[in-house]
């Protein structure tokens, strides 16, 4: 049952994206019914490997880009018209809520989102948490998700937010960082602060999830980038909690979620249960390249769908290679109650868009094969 919390016009309401490959089969733990066809997409998909990326981007910022809504749209749409991939993923940037918060930041090329400040005080923290996401600031992601649903007609939209810790993460230490030493110290030596300055980006987090599901995403991913640094106490202190409090914010809509980190195979049952715990009925988790995905299904128990897990550094390799690489993924996620294909990160910027194109052709091909086998009609 569709909740009424979704407009009747909302895809997922109005049959559109119900029966795509994409929704059912992250839907697949909960039914148990896997679709005829592998669905694949893949994270960074919309981006600098695409010369008409390139071409609409020219003279506009990053940050910029993902607040113009007929130029987010656009981007976008860019890789299902080329790729043919069963899902588009909304083109934003983790610190897209910090900006329209009213949070000084901005993408700094060759370096990545970068603070006005570093927030590490109990006093810097204060003030941060007064800032608020509102509906009037998020107008422009609600505009541009409606562009995109529209234009999309059967191809679910899959919404998508930074996880709080990642979030935290890049306020404490004001910039990308390869080991979080700042915010990992502020974890343990200040939990009262850093609660509070986690719980503001969970509902930050949540609020934007949110805004996307009810303008016309049928799918909601949390990107949880930097929680591979943390142990699994970390992780259980400082994230889990915070990424179940920004989940509730699209529990009571009904929409699958997949959370998904890098480095973090430690971390994949407590991933899982945060978002369990948050009243999510459809649970998938996301595995990087690091991981075969048979030993991550083993280790989530057997009972949720998987996503990934193509290595991004074979695309760049011959094609036999990557060709045996992805019919590999493939198997080892025949274990999974559902799989979606995707890559086990995102797609680097100089990957050739043929390669992608092929991918998608191979994984629908590798399906239609299995499916012929088995004598079940591919619709």
């Amino acid at each position: 049952m569709i909740p009424v919390a979704l407009s009747p016009a909302h895809p997922l309401h109005d049959g559109r994206t119900a029966q795509s490959p994409l929704v059912r089969a992250l839907r697949a733990g909960t039914t148990g019914e896997r679709p005829e066809i592998t669905p694949v997409w893949f994270m960074r998909q919309a981006g600098r490997s695409l010369p008409e990326y390139r071409a609409a981007r020219e003279g506009v910022s990053m940050l910029d880009s993902c607040l113009r809504p007929d130029l987010a749209s656009e981007i976008t749409l860019q890789p299902v018209r080329r790729h043919g991939v069963d899902a588009a993923i909304f083109f934003s940037d983790i610190v897209v809520p910090l900006r329209l918060a009213g949070v000084e930041v901005d993408i700094a090329p060759g370096v990545g989102p970068v603070m006005g400040q570093a927030y590490r005080t109990p006093d810097d923290v204060a003030r941060l948490v007064e800032a608020e996401l509102t509906t009037e600031a998020l107008a422009p992601i609600t505009e541009a998700v409606g562009l995109t649903v529209d234009a999309l007609g059967c191809t679910p939209l899959i919404g998508f937010a930074g996880a709080p810790f990642t979030l935290a993460a890049y306020l404490v230490e004001g910039r990308p960082s390869r080991d979080h030493l700042a915010a990992r110290a502020l974890l343990r030596s200040d939990p009262e602060t850093w609660q509070r300055l986690v719980d503001w980006a969970a509902d930050l987090a949540g609020t934007f999830l949110r805004a996307q599901v009810l303008a016309g995403a049928s799918a909601a991913q949390l990107f949880d980038s930097w929680a591979g640094s943390l142990s699994h106490a970390d992780y259980a202190d400082g994230a889990a909690g915070a990424s179940t409090r920004a989940l509730t914010h699209v529990a009571d809509l009904d929409v699958p979620v997949v959370h998904f980190g890098t480095g973090t195979e430690h971390l994949l049952p407590a991933m899982r249960d945060a978002v369990v715990a948050a009243g999510v009925r459809d649970v998938v988790v996301g595995v990087d390249y690091r991981t075969p995905l048979d030993e991550a299904v083993q280790l989530l128990g057997g009972t949720v769908p998987v996503q990934g897990n193509i290595d991004p550094a074979l695309l760049a390799a011959p094609w036999d290679v990557l060709e045996a690489h992805v019919r590999d993924v493939l198997r080892r996620g025949g274990v999974a109650p559902g799989h979606v294909a995707n890559l086990g990160h995102g797609v680097p910027p100089d990957t050739d868009p043929a390669v992608l194109t092929r991918v998608v052709e191979l994984v629908h091909s590798v399906s239609a094969e299995s499916a012929a086998a088995s004598g079940v009609e591919v619709r």
